[in-house]
């Protein structure tokens, strides 16, 4: 195929999933600040191993929770279950306060791996993004000008291993490829509480940013020395899961403030691509051919 031929597969791949891609985008923007955020964990001495068991302990004596998560920035546990509460790591009680950067962060994730329950078109627009960067490359070196068309280019061309990095990793996630072997047997039969007691006598809670229940088996995630590593616990041991290395390299989650920075260039670049993308389109079309001087009347006839 000619340049002219790709340059128009190019267009319409975009256009045609520019709104998913949008939000796929804008959502994944949202979500590079996250290990940012969260791997500086909770201030010092606000909570150990024996106060959050305690807590959890307070408020699920039943044991209904099947996890809970930590946030950093409103200090609040959130026990994981129906009509459980959140509680403020503070005053140790329970709290109405919202959480607002926590709720953005939720809403973001579900919509950037589900949108709206629609994962078929996530899937599908990832791969329609790698699809174009793919025809980008097959078009050759591009001319760089000082121009809308120049930059577009040139901002495509410096960044592209990050920009190729994040669609293929997001489809390495859609199909559970983790290059890292089969996840543990199933460990059942451990309480919430015995799980905080046991990852406590090992391991800094105040870092931790998940414990719950993934397929019969206690995970925990916790931010150590910038990574978000991932941690099964059982009666008997706290032991380390093998790296998900297109899940680190995806979220951001292998040195927090880099990894964060380096996945939040890559959203704004695609943004900017995705939208300077769309106004050359527009211009394209928008712009007004030069009308055709009208033929000449013929002379009438003697």
């Amino acid at each position: 195929m000619n340049n002219t031929t790709l340059l128009k597969l190019h267009r319409w791949v975009s256009l045609t999933f520019s709104l998913p891609l949008l939000l796929i985008i804008v959502t994944g923007m949202i979500l590079s600040v996250e290990p940012i955020i969260q791997g500086r964990g909770l201030p010092a001495g606000m909570v150990d191993a024996d106060r959050l068991a305690g807590l959890v302990q307070r408020y699920d004596p039943d044991n209904k929770a099947r996890g809970l998560r930590i946030s950093p920035t409103s200090a609040q546990i959130r026990l994981l279950g129906p009509a459980l509460p959140a509680i403020d790591l503070t005053t140790g009680e329970v709290t109405t306060a919202a959480d607002p950067i926590g709720d953005l962060m939720l809403w973001a994730r579900r919509t950037h791996e589900h949108l709206f329950g629609q994962d078929w078109l996530v899937t599908g627009s990832t791969i329609a993004m790698t699809i174009i960067m793919c025809i980008g490359v097959l078009m050759g070196l591009p001319r760089l000008r000082n121009n809308l068309s120049g930059w577009h280019k040139g901002a495509a061309w410096f960044t592209l291993p990050l920009l190729l990095l994040s669609p293929l990793s997001g489809l390495c996630l859609a199909f559970g490829l983790t290059f890292a072997g089969g996840p543990p047997p199933p460990a059942s039969g451990m309480t919430l509480t015995a799980a905080v007691r046991q990852l406590g006598a090992s391991h800094d809670v105040s870092h931790l940013s998940m414990l719950a229940n993934r397929g019969g088996r206690l995970m925990a995630r916790i931010y150590e020395d910038g990574e978000l590593r991932a941690y099964t616990v059982t009666k008997d041991s706290v032991a380390p899961m093998a790296r998900n290395w297109p899940r680190l390299l995806h979220e951001g989650n292998w040195l927090d403030w880099l990894s964060g920075s380096l996945n939040l260039i890559t959203s704004v670049v695609l943004f900017g691509l995705l939208g300077t993308g769309v106004v050359l389109w527009a211009r394209r079309k928008l712009r007004r051919r030069p009308q055709r001087p009208a033929p000449p009347e013929a002379a009438p006839a003697v």
